[in-house]
Order: C-alpha cells, then sequence, then structure tokens
C-alpha cells in the first residue's frame, strides 16, 4: 500500500471545524474506542454526535487517523485494524 501523505498530528492541529470539513466528503467514518467499532455517515444532523466521538479532550481529531479513498479510520481499536489490514 502506497502512503500519499503523513501529517503530524503534534504539529497540524485539526480542531472541530477542520476536522467536519475532512469528514463531508466521506462514505464513512469507523471509530475506534476500546473494544468497539461505531460508523458513522456524514450527516449534517449528526455532526455533534460525530465531533463528540472523533474528537479528543482537547478539541483536536483523535489519532490515529487513517484515510483510506473516502474511508477514514479514526482511534484505535483492534479488530478494527485486524479487519482493515485484512
Amino acid at each position: 500500500m502506497k502512503i500519499g501523505e503523513v501529517v503530524d498530528a503534534r504539529k497540524n492541529v485539526i480542531k472541530a471545524a477542520a476536522a467536519w470539513e475532512l469528514f463531508q466528503d466521506a462514505d464513512s467514518l469507523h471509530v475506534g474506542k476500546g473494544k468497539r467499532t461505531v460508523v458513522f455517515r456524514p450527516d449534517p444532523a449528526s455532526q455533534e454526535e460525530i465531533l463528540k466521538e472523533t474528537l479528543g479532550r482537547t478539541g483536536n481529531l483523535r489519532a490515529p487517523t487513517l484515510r483510506i479513498g473516502k474511508v477514514f479510520y479514526i482511534g484505535y481499536n483492534d479488530s478494527m485494524y485486524k479487519e482493515l489490514m485484512g
């Protein structure tokens, strides 16, 4: 797999408005938290809930975040990454 771009989250902080802008063109957002994975479809009606799940305590986009095509993988969850890696 070729990596197109790597961004260091410590140097390039992505806050709520910028994160939501990134999500607008996404087909789905897979958010790993603990042992669960939640899947969202970007929808203005769900914006508050989506941002609550995808932003950390500091208000920045959670790391790690991967974007593969139009699908985002946000946060970490063993099963989510095992499924992703096939």
